[in-house]
């Protein structure tokens, strides 16, 4: 039997199995294959594990999105794109110029064409922000499970988000946020008890802080140390 004698039901099954570059690769040999690839069925899981992946042509994304995952662990995460941008240097803000808006573009393609997701899993994106993540709870109504990791830009607000439209939300964890704090938590566990919420060290790092809200901070201490 060839390949294309199989009905849809089962040239889907095999599909499933495929990771997305073979996907793609055997969609190009006849029309009919092409067809599967397309099949927004084929699409309920999605993982990425970096940026660069979300620009290929190798994924379709509509309304049977369930789960999806965008994953970068890499030394440029730490080392460039979760620094401070008062702190980075030009060489520094021209390799985040390059991809930083790669992500929030995606994320807003998936608000207008995924509104089924279940499940959303961000780790070691710098550059998403505050808004991206309140604009998924907006779009995304059936969204009950949310992971933020190591996305440096992510706040409180976030939280708030979390409380006031994530109407579906039973499982919320936010790691290694340093600009989150434990007022934040608080609130949220107090507005959403009923959400399963943890926050692995986000609360006790060293948050961002504004060379501009750092001044009068070194202008008490010099006058202290000047009256002492």
């Amino acid at each position: 039997m060839h390949l294309t004698e199989l009905n849809r039901e089962c040239l889907l099954h095999l599909f499933s199995f495929l990771d997305k570059d073979s996907r793609r690769s055997l969609s190009f040999t006849c029309h009919q294959l092409r067809e599967v690839f397309m099949d927004p069925r084929l699409w309920n899981l999605l993982h990425f594990s970096s940026p660069c992946q979300l620009r290929r042509d190798n994924f379709v994304l509509g309304p049977s999105l369930r789960y999806l995952t965008v994953c970068w662990y890499s030394s440029r995460v730490l080392q460039v794109c979760n620094i401070e941008d008062w702190l980075k240097s030009s060489f520094q803000k021209d390799i985040c110029s390059k991809h930083e808006r790669l992500v929030s573009n995606f994320l807003a393609q998936v608000r207008h064409m995924c509104p089924n997701l279940l499940s959303l899993t961000l780790s070691g994106c710098g550059h998403i922000t505050d808004q991206d993540v309140v604009s998924m709870l907006q779009s995304c109504r059936r969204l009950r499970r949310l992971h933020l990791e190591n996305c440096v830009r992510i706040t409180d607000s976030s939280l708030e988000g979390v409380a006031a439209h994530g109407a579906s939300l039973e499982e919320v964890k936010i790691d290694f946020c340093r600009n989150i704090t434990q007022t934040g938590l608080q609130a949220v566990r107090q507005k959403r008890p009923g959400i399963e919420l943890s926050a692995e060290r986000s609360a006790d790092m060293i948050p961002d802080s504004k060379p501009e809200e750092r001044v009068p901070l070194r202008r008490t201490l010099q006058k202290v140390l000047l009256f002492s």
